[in-house]
């Protein structure tokens, strides 16, 4: 077995060469090699002429493991074995630095081997993970890291402060300019890792570190190869070609993910999903990734759905994925929101979830008759240009603007009927053309239930083929929910929360078991009566729950009606609709006054 050395530091010496062990069209490396002064016979490295792990899937989908735990050092190893069989070259930093393991990652990425984390007491893993690899060469990227390999392995020392360490791993990348890493490491960090890998380019810190490397002083070694690519006058002149530093605009800020990080082209089927807040581990995955044709991507661990771009870069895959390996703390949720990312519809407007940045506009009414709103007045492309021109200013404040058809399906009825309900069911045919039109048009449908006598989950199975549509939701209106003993106008209807939950639940598990984005569930109110205990509402990850206050009359009434519903809500989990009548209300509020009220209102209808 072999050690790196504690007395001697090799410089790398940089020898012209294209392609290397990675995937067919993976980012062209530069090979390195190290001086050779050893006199004894040692055995020789063993072949790896197939370095990468073959990806495949399961019978019924793509192969889906989580890996990670609080040890770094064992999620890095466990990513190697996801990825490599075997590997010529291996990248070692510790994991204390992230700045260091940038660099670790952009080295290993030139070289397309893994990179492999140190920490206390993870020298015996490390070692046997290089030993399994049967790497022919082992670069430690900082004095600080310590390993034992094979007789086979060359070890090659790279050491000086992270502003030296960077110099060096760029020089020997062979890149012409560099990106600057963010003074706070973060998912900025990994974002920049991955720009300079895809471009080509390398990293340097954002300032000198305060701290230096303090192992022991040695003396340096400096060779020349027939080609010449390593002298000291050479080194200085690669410095200087690497002093232009740029830093890309689109990227987040360091402290918390706010944009898609993904990088990679996913030619190999294999996709790594790693919690943004894991930096160093989301560095040594993209380190892989990157080395073998597959795709990296930052997620929110809480929330998979949270960036449709990653569910695009998964669909986009030339043969379809066929291993996904999610990384660090990642919701038990996951179970189910994955599978809407690799093959989910988006909602108008795109994306999976409604919520925030996003307020939806309204027509309402039944498309039978204008006598119940303004849905009845036109057919759907002219109420969608009739919308289109009512809802433009309410994206005064940046919100994004989806039209929506609020569509009275079951509608209270003063006759008892043939099932004694007192409410008029549509029927699919008349429904469905105004849903098939929505989609074309971009527009997204609210099917509104007024169920008299009979419960909301009894009507709203009766239109499961609509909603299980992606761009289909649904709303109940208490106030035409009846008792046994009561009749319509003759008081205001109102249903509990109990009841309210079995919706919830029924229309949760279809967004589960159907791959489906987020659903708008609607919940109309203006008195409290109309949803006693509604602070037992569920509102769970597959719905966006909307209390819409939809009483009509003067806009001081209507505001004071306003104020008493949503006080003390703020941690209620559901969000606030505001209702205009264009007959009823006097004056109906202009989009100003709708665009002032708190909380912010993030779905608005017209009557």
């Amino acid at each position: 077995m072999r050690r790196a050395p504690v007395f001697t530091a090799f410089l790398l010496v940089v020898a012209a060469c294209s392609g290397g062990t990675g995937s067919p069209g993976s980012t062209a490396t530069t090979a390195i090699t190290a001086p050779t002064t050893t006199t004894t016979t040692v055995p020789p490295a063993p072949a790896c002429p197939d370095p990468l792990v073959a990806v495949a899937g399961t019978a019924d989908g793509p192969l889906v493991e989580h890996l990670g735990g609080d040890d770094l050092a064992a999620t890095a190893i466990a990513i190697s074995q996801a990825t490599f069989v075997c590997a010529i070259d291996v990248v070692v930093v510790s994991a204390t630095d992230p700045d260091r393991v940038a660099l670790g990652a952009r080295l290993a990425a030139a070289l397309q081997g893994p990179l492999l984390l140190h920490e206390v007491g993870s020298s015996a893993q490390v070692d046997t993970e290089i030993e399994r690899l049967a790497a022919h060469r082992v670069v430690l990227l900082g004095g600080d890291v310590d390993v034992t390999a094979p007789e086979w392995t060359d070890l090659v020392v790279l050491r000086g402060d992270t502003d030296e360490l960077a110099r060096r791993v760029n020089l020997y990348s062979g890149v012409t300019r560099m990106l600057r890493l963010p003074a706070e490491p973060g998912p900025l960090t990994v974002a920049q890792t991955i720009a300079a890998i895809e471009e080509g380019a390398g990293l340097r810190p954002e300032s000198p570190p305060d701290s230096v490397d303090t192992t022991e002083e040695t003396t340096e070694t400096t060779e020349t190869t027939e080609t010449g690519a390593e002298t000291e006058e050479n080194a200085a002149a690669a410095d200087e070609t690497t002093t232009t530093v740029e830093s890309t605009g689109t990227t987040p800020e360091s402290a918390e993910i706010s944009a898609a990080v993904i990088g990679g082209a996913g030619e190999t089927g294999a996709a790594w999903l790693v919690e943004s807040s894991e930096v160093e581990i989301a560095l040594v995955a993209t380190a892989a990734a990157m080395a073998s044709g597959g795709l990296v991507a930052l997620v929110d661990g809480d929330e998979l759905r949270r960036f449709p771009e990653v569910g695009r870069a998964l669909q986009a895959y030339p043969d379809g994925v066929e291993a996904v390996y999610l990384i660090g703390e990642v919701t038990e949720d996951a179970s189910w929101q994955l599978p809407v990312l690799l093959e989910g519809t988006e909602l108008p407007g795109g994306g999976y979830l409604f919520f925030p940045g996003r307020r939806l506009v309204a027509f309402y009414g039944n498309p039978t008759t204008p006598v119940l709103g303004v849905m009845g007045e036109q057919d759907p492309e002219a109420t969608v240009e009739r919308l289109r021109s009512v809802a433009e200013e309410y994206g005064a404040d940046g919100f994004d603007v989806v039209l929506a058809f609020e569509i009275i399906a079951t509608v209270a009825d003063a006759r008892a009927g043939a099932d004694g309900n007192y409410s008029n069911e549509m029927s699919l045919d008349v429904l469905r053309p105004w849903v098939d039109a929505a989609q074309e048009l971009g527009v997204y449908v609210i099917i509104d239930l007024q169920p008299g006598r009979t419960d909301f989950l009894t009507q709203a199975q009766l239109y499961e083929e609509l909603l299980l549509e992606p761009h289909v939701g649904l709303a109940v209106d208490p106030e035409w929910r009846l008792e046994p003993d009561e009749f319509h106008l003759q008081q205001i209807g109102g249903v509990d929360a109990e009841e309210v939950n079995q919706v919830v639940d029924w229309l949760s598990q279809m967004v589960r078991d159907n791959h489906l984005p987020q659903k708008l569930l609607l919940l109309h109110q203006f008195q409290f009566t109309m949803l006693p205990g509604r602070e037992s509402i569920e509102t769970p990850p597959e719905l966006a729950v909307v209390i819409q206050m939809d009483g009509q009359g003067t806009l001081e009434a209507k505001y004071e009606t306003w104020s008493a519903l949503t006080a003390d809500t703020e941690e209620a989990g559901w969000l606030w609709g505001w209702k205009n009548f264009y007959d009823e209300d006097s004056p109906m509020a202009t989009p100003e006054e709708v665009l002032a009220l708190e909380p912010v209102v993030v779905y608005v209808s017209f009557q």
